[in-house]
């Protein structure tokens, strides 16, 4: 009897290790980790509990559990993110089968893009201005007092294309904006609203699948890809070290980059990471991008930034 009651104790402890919860720390839409998370339980019949929220809240909340960590898998709406882990040794070597279509600028020794966003002008279609097609285009009178733009230390997004602007000396372009009364008015969505109410005509340094997605609700806007280049800003998913569940997480990895999993990330207008799932809006392939080689510090780029700005 006791080998009996033994036995199953190990065959319960065997069975709940087996079939461990996976927990998901993520940055991003809402909407989209929920149907991932989902759609990987419907796969593998492990469970994926989720926090999401903005990117400095996750950093926060795994900084609190330093000393008790909890997440498995972190993902991330900001590629420095996964560089500041690997560089403190955070994170566990792991690429994923799925990853061999991926190109290598978007993946890195313990990270992989998840998706990609686009740095965008979104343009209000009903403001009474003239469709704009470059960056610069945004200086001119038509815009005056009508463009907003986030602040680069609030949005990843913008400080990459402003690091940009730095590298190529493109830097005119932010004070033409400046002395075209254009406003700095915070975060993406600070930034966006007021083209969505047709208070101002366009967003410099949008985000395309925020745009795009406000488009598909209705809303006169239209994300529009910049003639001289942007850039994009890389998703990165990781798996931590201190991961007490690192085969699961792997396999979370594994279903995110999974054909399934990318389609969910289109269907947010993300960019898929990988270069095989075709989706009906302009890919990675599809996009001039400016290089950063030999851009400034951040300190640097964000001081250059604030002095055109005051």
């Amino acid at each position: 009897m006791r080998r009996f009651s033994l036995a199953l104790v190990l065959g319960l402890l065997a069975s709940t290790a087996a079939h461990a919860d996976v927990t998901v720390y993520s940055a991003g839409p809402g909407g989209l980790i929920k149907s991932l998370a989902a759609g990987f339980t419907a796969k593998t019949g492990i469970k994926a509990n989720v926090f999401q929220a903005t990117t400095g809240k996750v950093m926060a909340r795994l900084e609190a559990e330093a000393s008790n960590p909890v997440a498995d898998v972190v993902i991330s709406a900001s590629w420095g993110t996964a560089t500041d882990f690997a560089a403190k040794g955070l994170l566990l070597s792991y690429e994923s089968p799925n990853a061999a279509t991926v190109p290598d600028f978007l993946k890195t020794e313990g990270a992989v893009a998840q998706g990609v966003a686009g740095i965008i002008i979104a343009w209000n279609t009903k403001s009474d201005t003239p469709m704009p097609t470059d960056w610069s285009d945004l200086t001119k009178p038509e815009y005056k007092d009508l463009v907003t733009l986030p602040d680069p230390a609030a949005s990843g997004g913008t400080y990459t294309l402003v690091e940009a602007f730095y590298a190529n000396g493109m830097t005119d372009i932010l004070q033409g904006l400046k002395d075209n009364g254009a406003i700095v008015a915070g975060a993406n969505k600070a930034a966006l609203n007021p083209v969505l109410q047709g208070a101002k005509a366009a967003v410099f340094a949008g985000v395309d699948y925020i745009t795009m997605g406000a488009a598909a609700k209705g809303e006169t806007i239209e994300a529009i890809f910049p003639a001289s280049g942007t850039v994009v800003a890389p998703r990165p998913i990781m798996i931590l070290k201190s991961s007490q569940n690192q085969e699961d997480a792997k396999k979370f990895v594994d279903y995110v980059l999974s054909e399934e999993g990318q389609k969910e990330v289109a269907k947010v207008y993300l960019m898929p990471s990988r270069t095989d799932i075709v989706v009906d809006r302009p890919l990675i392939g599809d996009l001039k991008l400016l290089s950063k080689e030999g851009a400034p510090s951040r300190d640097e780029v964000l001081a250059g930034f604030k002095k055109i700005f005051n």
